[in-house]
């Protein structure tokens, strides 16, 4: 009977050495973007740039430009997880703010 336990453990071997074919998928990735409107400062969108998505100056405002101009503009591309953390983020500021700024998220591929 120890055999047949010996056998049976071998078997089902979970140890570290045990090979086991694991795919590892990447998650999935969000763009956050600010879109335009005609109350919210210009200032503010740089401000809420460098201090929730860590941007230079300079990148701050060539995306408020953008924004601006095209109606929205990227701040970044996060898990789903830090991306719905940064649009609150965006959202809670504008609201202490009183400032209308809208933000939202899109799965990578829509934008």
């Amino acid at each position: 009977m120890t055999d047949d336990m010996s056998n049976s453990q071998n078997q089902n071997d979970s140890s570290p050495d045990a090979q086991h074919d694991f795919e590892v998928k990447e998650p999935s990735k969000y763009s956050v973007l600010l879109h335009n409107d005609d109350f919210t400062t210009q200032d503010f969108v740089i401000q809420v740039l460098v201090q929730f998505f860590y941007k230079s100056e300079t990148e701050a405002h060539k995306i408020m430009l953008q924004v601006h101009n095209s109606g929205k503009g990227l701040c970044g591309i996060f898990t789903k997880d830090v991306a719905e953390t940064k649009v609150y983020m965006v959202h809670q500021a504008a609201k202490e703010n009183n400032f209308p700024l809208k933000c939202s998220m899109e799965p990578e591929s829509d934008v």
